[in-house]
């Protein structure tokens, strides 16, 4: 049965009807950024922590929790992301026992290239006015916070 624009407009949306296209456009996503850090040489993970060490230097254990794995998979990560000069790791300020990562100008160079690079995301996005990027924007600023507090 065909739908006129005035019965589509007033569809109610259920929560999974959003969960299914919060994951359909993050496995997307995910996918554009994995390929894409292929290309520059970093694995997705190596990308993944790279991104996460932008937003602000965090301790291994904190990017185990980030990457959700364990945290003896992050000393080697590290360990390959310094060898390229992406990450260093500097001493606790309270703890010298504990080693804070954080990214290098290349880290944060790599991964700005990394996403100008993805074309299907800039593409899918290339789709909206700037007014919908705006909404768009604002409603994910606003579920950010909670959706990572996990």
């Amino acid at each position: 049965m065909n739908r006129t624009a005035a019965e589509s407009a007033v569809t109610v949306l259920t929560k999974a009807d959003l969960i299914e296209e919060f994951a359909a456009i993050g496995a997307a996503y995910y996918q554009d950024f994995a390929a894409v850090a292929a290309r520059h040489g970093l694995t997705s993970v190596q990308a993944k922590a790279l991104a996460v060490l932008v937003r602000r230097p965090l301790p291994m254990r904190g990017i185990a929790e980030q990457l959700v794995c364990d945290a003896s998979n992050v000393t080697g990560l590290v360990d390959r992301l310094e060898a390229h000069g992406l990450v260093r790791r500097e001493v606790g300020a309270s703890d010298r026992r504990i080693k804070i990562v954080a990214a290098t100008e290349a880290g944060e160079a790599a991964i700005r290239a990394v996403r100008a690079d993805m074309q299907a995301t800039h593409e899918a996005l290339d789709l909206l006015s700037d007014e919908e990027r705006r909404v768009l924007h604002e409603l994910l600023t606003r579920l950010r916070p909670v959706l990572e507090q996990g």
